[in-house]
């Protein structure tokens, strides 16, 4: 039996790529979500259709947060690290839920509640100690999650104004909380809502999505102090079930999984002249991110150490140097005028990093 065709939900809603409209932030991508719902499995294909139904009613709210990050901020009472935790129980409405942790409380024994809680807490952590900043907007934002998002849901999102988390189906996505990277991932939106708004679409949506990556893979690699030989380069590891791919993307110059039976390839291009042109996914911002994150890993792993210490910090202060519309060439150009700012021209730094963004054909 043949996979069934994409159905006319897919084709107009689950592409991610209306015209001039923003999807809300969600780690899992599209084309993923397009190859289960091919499956010959009925309750496969219903879980990848559900997921990207329940994901599209949500669009309307994202669109409205994009325009207003500072509306969207709720601040902390104390300006300082504040997590509010709350569970749907398995429904998807209203948000946040039922308060189940705050800052300062004890442990629940709820791994998706505590994960939350705890994971949230080291990407405040991070960007208060490594970066200087407080909180996503720099003014102590509570970070607000939901936990037990939906029956099934396999994602996680960023949703203008705090995170939501969906369980999983058990078959090929474990809990959502269960990764630290995309947690990290998922909360840079905010932080990236908050400084350059990169427009969610083609390059710039691109770059939102590399950003949020490289923040993720960093807060991963700080928390567990992994230098960049240490690190597996691997964004969403923890989420993926036992048995199935080995994570959803890859910093690599490689593929994160090749003709899986349900994944099919990992589609992201790790260079230029393989970019992709299409209009799904909002012009491709999972795709093609991974042209940048190939860049940043080769940088990386050409300046060795800590990769939060020196790469870092000069991709946050790229990032709040980038405007809206911002494209590859631009964020290239940038990091490398933030290395000679920071280590002067012709250091090792700066070189790596040219060197780097020449490797994936960006410059």
């Amino acid at each position: 039996m043949e996979k069934k065709n994409r159905s006319i939900l897919y084709d107009k809603e689950a592409s991610g790529h209306m015209k001039n409209e923003h999807s809300f932030h969600s780690i899992i991508p599209p084309y993923m979500l397009k190859e289960l719902s091919q499956s010959n499995d009925a309750s496969v294909r219903d879980m990848a259709f559900d997921t990207t139904a329940l994901s599209e009613s949500l669009r309307a709210v994202r669109i409205t947060l994009h325009e207003l990050p500072i509306m969207a901020a709720i601040p902390s009472p104390n300006m300082n690290k504040n997590r509010l935790i709350y569970t749907l129980n398995n429904k998807t409405r209203p948000l946040p839920g039922t308060p189940k942790r705050e800052e300062n409380s004890s442990p629940t024994g709820d791994e998706a509640i505590d994960e939350a809680y705890d994971y949230s807490g080291d990407t405040y952590d991070f960007y208060r100690q490594i970066l200087n900043r407080n909180s996503l907007d720099d003014k102590g934002e509570s970070l607000i999650s939901t936990v037990h998002y939906g029956i099934r849901y396999t994602n996680a999102f960023w949703n203008g104004e705090q995170m939501v988390y969906g369980d999983g189906d058990g078959k090929f996505f474990n809990r959502f909380t269960k990764s630290l990277d995309v947690i990290g991932h998922e909360l840079t939106h905010g932080v990236i809502a908050h400084t350059c708004n990169l427009e969610y679409e083609h390059e710039s949506g691109a770059l939102n999505e590399h950003f949020a990556d490289v923040m993720g893979i960093l807060i991963k690699q700080c928390k567990n102090n992994l230098d960049v030989n240490k690190s597996d380069w691997l964004i969403g590891k923890e989420i993926m079930m036992p048995g199935t791919i080995k994570a959803i993307r890859t910093f690599k110059n490689e593929k994160a999984y090749t003709n899986d039976p349900n994944f099919g390839t990992d589609p992201q291009p790790k260079h230029m002249k393989d970019f992709y042109k299409g209009d799904d996914d909002n012009g491709g911002v999972h795709y093609n991110s991974g042209i940048p994150n190939c860049a940043f890993y080769h940088a990386a792993m050409d300046i060795g150490g800590n990769a939060w210490d020196v790469l870092g910090k000069i991709w946050y202060k790229t990032l709040l140097n980038l405007n809206r519309y911002s494209n590859f060439i631009d964020a290239a150009k940038m990091t490398i005028m933030v290395a000679k700012e920071m280590y002067d021209a012709g250091s090792k730094e700066e070189a790596s990093i040219r060197k780097a963004w020449k490797t994936v054909g960006v410059l």
